[in-house]
């Protein structure tokens, strides 16, 4: 494959014709067979040079983080797969190496074989910056020596148990990935927490030598259910903003409140309203304002008898101003989908008494 001017890839006016790989079982297991010519329309070349993180955490979930000067670096760099491991794909990026490492890794290869797969067929192997780390804890990292500067990676098992691969290429300085690898190291938190202050640090360190503008944090539990769609734990993505990891923060944290609102629909199942009242409690503590929220914890308490409580969340809620919101039509259209259990004439009294307390 013949390489194009290198400046024409930086400025995306020109891709390179992909090479792609063919995975077939045999007696003696997994092989990689010749490689074979992907539509350079298909699978273009893409310039995400950038810093990433991936994690494998002590009970065996895995993460990748990332932040990149390119636009929804989420849908390039971050793959990974329960029970299977994870990869981050960079630098003059090939997406393919993603699916064909969790590919390779599931099929019996362990994170170096796998990167050698890949690797040892791409002819432009020299631009690529690859991080795997498999379901055994084996990490394998891969800096090509026409990285654009500063450019490098540093991995480690850590005490806990954590196995981490900690890349970057055209940084403005030196140390980027060591400052990750330390931030990480120092923080105690879940997963995606610690992938999170990697990132800042990263940051802090100098970042990406033409700026930021996207940023993703991708998480899968540590065992399948067997269905991928409820593995992944948390894939969120900033697609284009100015400051990129403090948007991936805030949505990290509106995440997390609305996983204490689930929990607490949970406990209202089990009839449990006192350990719905602090899920939905802690949910608005991370999500201040948020009528969605507001509105079906009223919901929620006005079906369980508790109508006092929670006439407060529905003035709440009332009271959005946001262009074409209107809880108060939205309210009276549940009892037709049965998401209403209480008397239906309550929710008049409700309106009116509101209507009453605001005037």
């Amino acid at each position: 494959m013949t390489m194009r001017p290198l400046i024409l890839l930086l400025t995306c006016a020109a891709s390179l014709a992909l090479v792609g790989c063919h995975v077939e079982r045999s007696s003696s297991g997994y092989r990689m067979e010749t490689p074979v010519p992907v539509p350079e329309s298909l699978n273009p070349f893409r310039p995400v040079s950038t810093y990433s993180i991936v994690a494998r955490d002590p009970d065996g979930a895995f993460g990748v983080g990332v932040q990149s000067h390119w636009f929804s670096v989420g849908t390039v760099v971050p793959w990974a797969k329960s029970e299977v491991g994870a990869v981050a794909t960079q630098s003059l990026a090939d997406i393919n190496y993603g699916p064909l490492g969790l590919q390779l890794m599931e099929g019996g290869r362990d994170a170096h074989q796998a990167m050698h797969a890949l690797t040892s067929t791409d002819s432009g192997q020299a631009w690529r910056q690859v991080a795997m780390i498999d379901s055994e804890g084996n990490v394998a990292t891969h800096t090509g020596e026409l990285c654009i500067a500063e450019a490098g990676h540093i991995t480690k098992t850590l005490a806990d148990g954590s196995v981490i691969s900690c890349q970057a290429n055209m940084m403005h300085t030196t140390g980027v990935p060591e400052a990750m690898l330390a931030a990480y190291e120092s923080f105690d938190g879940d997963l995606a927490e610690r992938i999170m202050v990697a990132l800042e640090a990263a940051q802090a360190a100098g970042g990406d030598i033409r700026g930021k503008q996207s940023a993703s944090i991708l998480t899968v539990r540590a065992e399948s259910t067997g269905r991928p769609w409820l593995d992944v734990v948390i894939n969120i993505n900033v697609e284009d903003d100015p400051n990129p990891l403090v948007e991936l923060r805030r949505l990290l944290e509106l995440h997390r409140a609305y996983e204490h609102m689930n929990a607490g629909d949970v406990a209202m199942e089990h009839g449990d309203v006192d350990a719905a009242l602090r899920e939905y409690a802690s949910a608005q503590r991370l999500a201040r304002d948020s009528a969605e929220m507001s509105f079906w914890t009223a919901v929620s308490l006005a079906n369980a008898g508790r109508v006092e409580e929670s006439m407060r969340y529905f003035r709440q809620a009332f009271n959005d101003d946001t262009p074409g919101a209107d809880w108060r039509a939205l309210l009276e259209r549940l009892p037709d989908s049965d998401l209403w259990e209480a008397d239906p004439a309550l929710i008049k009294s409700i309106l009116r008494d509101i209507q009453v307390s605001t005037n």
